[in-house]
């Protein structure tokens, strides 16, 4: 075995022809790494077209591990890995030939790279692609019509990326691009032919792609930083600073730092980190550090973001000792909204916001005029947890630029969040008091009902409530089965009024005796409660019986303690609390990156794919459709999706034929209602139901319907404008 340094165009000018073993993955890569490609394409071509700069850009493209085979006069490289990234390279010079105009261009790319005179495939092709991508491979080499797949999506990405380029930098031409190739430069590694070695392609695949634990976000971006630095530096750097100061204060939250840091830094959303998306996030954290107009270097860098620790170790820890104000009474205060805010409530959209106050809080020399008080940071945390306790949305980063002025009393916390479009919007009393009324409040606010009900509590006891044990629950006081006893107490219209209030704020309460008093009568659950040491139970222990009329009248009481509990500032209680001069985003791509958050608590009305419209009422409908197209339209390969079902769809058995589901249900019967068929029929009602019935599996959130499919559009580099969502 033995390395060396090429670059891809030295690569693919050899003579010898390559083939892909049966033993490698088709061609996988989507929009996300075509355009990273292409960026690092560009790049280089910058530089060189750079009079100012004498040392010219390269990049290190990774690895190849190749493994020549004679056959007779014939000979050809085995690529044992690597594939995807000469695949790509071939693909990306297809679609420069195919977008010149020059017959000199063409036929030099065709005889330098994609063919070779000796090679024994086919039209003389020089890569000789696996089955599955082989026909659309060969025809886009031949210049005829592709076959739909990852193959055609990759060039046709291609094509458009140069001819987008070329329309807004008509100055780069062709052979800057392939100049850019020799500038690529991949470290290939020959195995020995002889078998006695051990360098089977087979065991050498196997050993690169299974062995090791995937790198981590904070891996990349602590590898990035220090290995700009000499040795000794990086020793010092890593001992006296990064380690102690940064992974050992962040531990298993240092990644999701490093996220929300470049959210606030850029006030931009960012997903949330993943193992599918890690290089992605990486990537655009590298191209914020070298931008030369933030950082002059990577010490800067680092002095930089050690200052923002802290502040978030004080966002993330639940239980939290350090002390944060040197007033007890307003440290306490301090750590309990924080504690509401972030773990009570659960909130993820205003980590980066709150870091940055905290940031000018902890560190009030820094630029700000105004000392940012206790009383400041309070006003603003309380302003922020009352404005949660009607939902979220990641779109709030978008604030994090106004913070200097917050913090400077130029604005305040309401009048920020009272600029924002309608559905970000500051509800004012009305807005909370209609939604509360019809909200399904055991179910809309489950992440944090018993905080909302503790608080109201407090609010009214004023002695704190240890929310958070679990043996206090939240209690139906009309049950939510009923018993023959509680149809006859409910009158007539029995169902109608369970069916409307069962979860409504009217018929909740906080209590010690869910377990015990379930079912029981409403006299019996009075008798309790009359034990009960919460101030809940006086408004029902009052009442001679619990029918319509009693719970909304404890519905109002409620509403009206809700209100109190979590105040408006006076100005903002009867005012519309949005920017009327913003238009309301109604219609979204599941690409954009407030996608989940625009589809969650809204409800659709219409997709459109292509020139297609439908009308749907249900965010399971507007997956399903979308799936259905990418199985129909014959423009997608479908088997794509099925083969990478993980990777796309969350889980290796999101798509099953009736004969697989039909095992899996008959061991586990809570699944029975959680596939449906592309038709969105549960299994015994599918008409005409074979072994071969596909059904998918449609049981989780709106935000996770909106990344699969946004997961598959990447794949197939489907554009965002190609699919679009309206909402109500």
């Amino acid at each position: 075995m033995k390395a060396e340094p090429y670059s891809i165009d030295k690569v693919l000018r050899t003579n010898t022809s390559f083939f892909i073993p049966p033993f490698q993955r088709a061609y996988a890569w989507g929009r996300n790494e075509i355009e990273r490609y292409f960026s690092d394409v560009v790049r280089i071509v910058r530089s060189e077209l750079d009079p100012a700069q004498n040392d010219k850009l390269e990049h290190f493209f990774g690895t190849v591990v190749i493994k020549e085979e004679n056959d007779g006069f014939d000979s050809k490289y085995i690529i044992v890995d690597g594939q995807q990234r000469l695949t790509t390279s071939l693909l990306f010079l297809i679609a420069l030939r195919d977008s010149t105009d020059s017959q000199e261009e063409k036929k030099a790319i065709n005889n330098n790279y994609l063919t070779n005179s000796s090679s024994a495939f086919p039209d003389k092709i020089k890569l000789k692609q696996v089955t599955k991508d082989w026909d659309a491979y060969r025809a886009l080499i031949k210049g005829l019509e592709a076959p739909a797949g990852i193959i055609t999506n990759a060039y046709d990405t291609f094509r458009t990326l140069i001819e987008d380029k070329r329309a807004s930098n008509p100055e780069i031409t062709p052979r800057d691009y392939m100049k850019a190739i020799t500038r690529m430069n991949v470290a290939v590694i020959f195995l020995d032919e002889r078998k006695f070695k051990g360098e089977d392609p087979q065991i050498i695949f196997e050993t690169l792609n299974s062995l090791g634990k995937p790198l981590t976000l904070s891996d990349l971006i602590r590898n990035y930083v220090l290995l700009n630095m000499n040795s000794k530096d990086q020793t010092i750097a890593y001992e006296q600073t990064w380690y102690p100061m940064i992974e050992k204060q962040l531990k298993d939250s240092t990644s999701d730092f490093f996220r929300d840091f470049l959210q606030y830094k850029t006030s931009s959303s960012v997903k949330a980190v993943s193992d599918n998306n890690t290089k992605e996030i990486y990537t655009a954290f590298k191209d914020f550090v070298e931008d030369k107009q933030v950082y002059s270097g990577h010490e800067v860098f680092i002095d930089d973001i050690v200052q923002y620790v802290i502040p978030y170790k004080w966002i993330i820890q639940e239980d939290l000792h350090d002390k944060i104000s040197p007033n007890e009474s307003k440290d306490k205060e301090i750590k309990e909204l924080l504690r509401n805010i972030f773990h009570d409530i659960k909130t993820e959209a205003f980590k980066p916001f709150v870091m940055g106050l905290l940031f000018y809080y902890r560190y009030q020399d820094s630029g700000t005029k105004i000392p940012f008080t206790d009383d400041a940071l309070i006003s603003a945390l309380s302003t922020i947890r009352t404005y949660l306790t009607q939902g979220e949305n990641k779109s709030i980063v978008l604030l994090c630029e106004k913070i200097p002025g917050l913090v400077q009393s130029k604005t305040d916390m309401p009048r920020l969040l009272s600029n924002l479009y309608y559905k970000m919007r500051f509800p004012n009393d009305e807005e909370i008091s209609n939604e509360l009324e019809e909200a399904n409040f055991y179910e809309d606010f489950k992440k944090y009902e018993k905080f909302i009900l503790g608080k109201i509590e407090e609010h009214n006891a004023k002695v704190s409530v240890d929310f958070r044990n679990p043996k206090i629950t939240i209690e139906h006081i009309m049950p939510q089965r009923l018993t023959p006893a509680w149809e006859k107490s409910l009158g007539e219209d029995f169902e109608k009024i369970h069916e409307k209030y069962l979860h409504n704020i009217g018929n909740l309460i906080l209590t010690e005796f869910n377990s015990e008093i379930g079912n029981e009568s409403f006299d019996f659950k009075k008798k309790k409660l009359s034990t009960s040491s919460l101030f809940y139970r006086l408004d029902v222990i009052e009442c001679e019986g619990w029918k319509e009329n009693e719970i909304i009248n404890h519905q109002k009481k409620m509403i009206q303690w809700f209100l109190e509990t979590f105040p408006l500032p006076e100005q903002y209680r009867q005012t519309s609390n949005w920017n009327t001069k913003i238009p309301d985003v109604t219609v979204f791509s599941p690409l954009d990156n407030e996608a989940g958050d625009m589809a969650g608590g809204n409800k659709p009305t219409k997709l459109r794919i292509g020139d297609k419209e439908s009308k749907v009422s249900k965010w399971k409908n507007v997956y399903l459709e979308f799936m259905t197209f990418m199985k129909d339209s014959g423009l997608y390969d479908f088997q794509t999706i099925i083969e990478n079902q993980t990777e796309l769809l969350g889980r290796e058995d999101s798509i099953l034929t009736w004969a697989s589901l039909e095992k899996m249900i008959e061991s586990d019967e809570t699944l029975r209602g959680k596939y449906n068929s592309f038709d969105g029929l549960p299994w015994d009602k599918v008409m005409n139901l074979s072994r071969d019935t596909l059904f998918i599996h449609v049981n989780f959130n709106t935000p996770s319907m909106m990344g699969r499919i946004a997961n598959v559009m990447n794949k197939f580099c489907i554009p965002a404008d190609y699919v679009s969502i309206t909402l109500k």
